[in-house]
């Protein structure tokens, strides 16, 4: 469905863009798909970029990033902007991964217009993608963080946790950034251990996402509850319970990796 390229193509009247007003999303809410907008639409809504990254070719079309100035009008209603969140789930799991591809690529070129080592300006690399420094040599690659998620399990129970900063009270699984120097078992053992005070074995990795709030690269696993009572780290967790599939509280959506760590576990249980 998707081939990522960085070589701009020469004919790019078939071409389809995401959009993004400032740092937002914008949608066409009267379109079929919503997130990706034709050529001729994005020329009337808004001609002239603040910045564009190529990103390759969606069902065989040119892709292309594109950022508004936060000031350009939208128009009369048919375009609203807001973040990722409000097509999570209204679009394929692929267009939702493209979009998040679109978003970083853009805030990757914005936080990146300068060279951090000599203060001199960036430009695009003609052959990667990449930010170069001509008179120091310094490249800046495409900025990723790899986090661990994990669903720590006993038997047919789970482990879900409601993290003390989030707006509504949802239970989902543990994560957290993996360390310079740490592997990513040490991270998971390192992050159940601060977040909960338990000790876990058997891990076993299930699958990554890629998750662009910012810029995560969620690895997936599963561990087996080893040793310890439930000790809540004051700052990220609000409360952690082990709940048994019949008694599941409101969990992440199947679209996260998150809720389809639980919906495995009980898959397996069923």
């Amino acid at each position: 469905m998707f081939e990522p390229d960085h070589r701009e193509p020469d004919n790019v009247d078939e071409a389809h863009y995401l959009v993004f007003h400032g740092t937002n999303l914008v949608t066409n809410m009267r379109a079929t798909v919503p997130c990706l907008l034709p050529r001729q639409e994005v020329r009337f809504l808004a001609p002239e970029p603040v910045r564009q990254q190529f990103l390759g070719y969606w069902q065989g079309k040119p892709c292309f990033a594109r950022e508004l100035d936060h000031s350009t009008g939208l128009g009369n209603g048919q375009y609203q902007s807001g973040n990722l969140y409000q097509i999570l789930g209204r679009v394929s799991d692929e267009l939702f991964a493209l979009a998040g591809r679109a978003q970083q690529l853009l805030a990757w070129e914005r936080d990146n217009r300068f060279c951090g080592r000599c203060g001199e300006a960036m430009t695009t690399h003609a052959q990667e993608r990449a930010m170069t420094c001509e008179p120091c040599g310094s490249m800046i690659y495409p900025r990723i963080s790899p986090c661990v998620i994990v669903l720590v399990t006993r038997g047919e129970e789970m482990l879900l946790a409601r993290n003390a900063n989030f707006p509504i009270e949802m239970y989902s699984t543990l994560a957290g950034f993996i360390e310079a120097g740490e592997t990513v078992e040490e991270c998971l053992v390192r992050e159940v251990k601060e977040e909960v005070g338990m000790d876990v074995n058997n891990i076993r990795y299930f699958k990554s996402q890629s998750w662009p709030f910012p810029n995560q690269l969620m690895l997936g696993f599963f561990a087996a509850y080893e040793a310890g009572e439930i000790v809540c780290e004051d700052d990220e967790i609000a409360e952690a319970y082990w709940f048994k599939p019949d008694r599941l509280p409101t969990i992440p959506p199947i679209h996260s990796i998150s809720g389809q760590l639980i919906q495995h576990h009980l898959d397996q249980h069923r």
